[in-house]
C-alpha cells in the first residue's frame, strides 16, 4: 500500500502520551506540513503557535480545562508535551475551513513520523477570551484570529487502538 494512504487509514488519535519531548527535526517537519494545508485561494489564512514551554502549555491546559467544565486536576491534552495552536484569520471567508486542513497535515505528518497526536478543541473559546488574547500580544500577533483547534502532540505511551468498522452509506456514487 502506499506509504500516504497507508498514514490516513491508521491514524488514530493518541490520549496517552509519554512525557519525552518531541525531536526537535520531527516537530519543525510537523509545522512546516502544516504549513502546505491547502487553503481557500492560496491566501493561507491560518497561523500556527508552537507551545514547547511546559509553563504555559500547562497554563493552556488549565484554561482549556476550565472552558470544558472538567474537574481540577484534569488534563484536556492528556500529558502531551507540545501543543501546536491553529487559528487563522477571520477576514477570510474560508478561515474555518482552512485551518481544519491545517489540522489535518500537522495530525497526518505527525502519524508519519512516530509522533501521536489528537486535535483538542475550544480554541475558539481560549482566544475569545482575555486569556488567550493575551498570549497573541505577548507574541506580537495582530490581527482578528479564530481559534481552529491544538493539535497535541508527544510519543505514545501504547500502542493505538485498531480502528473501528467504516459505517454503512458512508459513500454514495453517482
Amino acid at each position: 500500500m502506499n506509504e500516504t494512504l497507508k498514514v490516513l487509514e491508521t491514524r488514530r488519535s493518541c490520549r496517552k502520551f509519554k512525557p519525552d519531548m518531541v525531536k526537535e527535526e520531527e516537530l519543525k517537519a510537523i509545522i512546516r506540513a502544516g504549513t502546505y494545508a491547502p487553503t481557500g485561494m492560496g491566501k493561507q489564512s491560518p497561523i500556527i503557535i508552537a507551545v514547547t514551554d511546559k509553563a504555559l502549555r500547562d497554563e493552556i491546559s488549565e484554561e482549556n480545562r476550565k472552558i470544558g467544565g472538567w474537574d481540577e486536576g484534569f488534563d484536556p491534552f492528556y500529558g502531551a508535551p507540545v501543543i501546536l495552536i491553529v487559528l487563522a484569520d477571520k477576514a477570510v471567508a474560508t478561515h474555518v475551513y482552512d485551518g481544519a486542513l491545517v489540522m489535518g497535515n500537522l495530525l497526518n505528518a505527525a502519524e508519519s513520523l512516530g509522533v501521536g497526536g489528537i486535535w483538542i478543541h475550544r480554541a475558539k473559546e481560549e482566544f475569545e477570551s482575555d486569556f488567550g488574547k493575551s498570549i497573541l500580544k505577548k507574541l506580537g500577533i495582530e490581527g482578528d484570529f479564530e481559534g481552529i483547534g491544538h493539535c497535541a502532540l508527544g510519543y505514545a505511551e501504547g500502542p493505538a487502538a485498531a480502528p473501528v468498522a467504516r459505517k454503512e452509506n458512508y459513500v454514495y456514487c453517482i
